[in-house]
């Protein structure tokens, strides 16, 4: 299964670099677009939720990276909540 890193930058500038075990990522964002939080949030569930269970689909059993990124971003984007027009971007693909 093809794997891929999604990179990045939260409201307050940090970046980060994202792991999906499926190139699935690329049917929900776009490199060099900013999204607003609450949708970047929906959308990385979407997406790695669906990796998780297309490595559910191969090999049995959910992909425990996936959804521990998801948490990840989850818990960071809530940082972000209280902020108005808070964004996301997604600088680049790595595959």
């Amino acid at each position: 299964m093809p794997e891929m890193r999604f990179h990045i930058r939260w409201p307050d500038g940090q970046p980060e670099s994202c792991y999906s075990p499926s190139l699935v990522i690329k049917d929900y964002f776009e490199p060099g677009e900013s999204y607003e939080l609450s949708d970047f949030l929906g959308r990385s569930r979407a997406a790695l939720t669906t990796a998780s269970e297309r490595v559910r689909a191969r090999y049995g059993h959910p992909c425990s990276l996936a959804l521990g990124q998801l948490s990840r971003i989850e818990a960071t984007g809530s940082r972000f909540r209280a902020l108005p027009d808070a964004h996301v971007r997604v600088e680049a693909f790595d595959e």
